[in-house]
């Protein structure tokens, strides 16, 4: 579809359209911007992410949540990040999420710029957000963005080999190798 032809859409009229279209996409506040095609190293990595934080936090307030779930973000966007927890109570009917905490966002190739500077830059403009968490999938390497205590800007980290993720705000930390099994090197990292 030529999306330059399309008037600027409002998020309503987007969701309209991507469930008419069934394809991955994001909304970038005008027009719908297709989402990069993922790789099996990225589905595992998410998966291993969402496995975790769904184990952890089970019986817990919080909650994660997969791919497909948008986060509002500066203006009418709306991200699709790999993964989100929140820790709001959560109306099973909306198309976003309440509140968001956490946002893992695992990087390819083709969205590379996008992940690393416009989302960071959205993400910081959503006070709920907490942390944002960039994982490679193709090397036991994360950033992590993370907000001071008093809400000021983020600081950033880096983590890699068998460093552990700490996620104070939801309780939980995360071992890289847990995030990395089951892909080509995530081996390297247990031995």
């Amino acid at each position: 579809m030529d999306f330059a032809r399309l008037r600027p859409m409002t998020r309503e009229t987007f969701y309209a359209w991507a469930q008419a279209d069934g394809g991955r996409y994001e909304f970038d506040g005008v027009q719908p911007v297709a989402m990069a095609d993922i790789t099996i190293g990225h589905s595992i990595v998410t998966g291993n992410i969402m496995c975790y934080l769904a184990n952890r936090l089970a019986g817990k307030p919080c909650e994660a949540l997969g791919p497909g779930i948008g986060i509002a973000t500066i203006g009418q966007t709306v991200r699709y990040p790999d993964s989100v927890v929140t820790c709001s109570r959560i109306d099973g009917r909306a198309h976003l999420v309440p509140n968001p905490v956490i946002v893992f966002e695992v990087v390819s190739a083709a969205s590379m710029h996008i992940d690393r500077v416009v989302k960071l830059r959205e993400y910081r403009a959503v006070p709920s957000i907490r942390r944002y968490v960039l994982v490679e999938p193709d090397a036991a390497a994360v950033t992590v963005h993370a907000r001071n205590h008093d809400g000021g800007p983020f600081r950033t980290m880096e983590l890699a080999g068998t460093d552990i993720l700490k996620l104070p705000e939801i309780g939980i930390d995360i071992p890289l190798p847990a995030i990395y099994e089951g892909t080509d090197f995530g081996q390297d990292l247990t031995a």
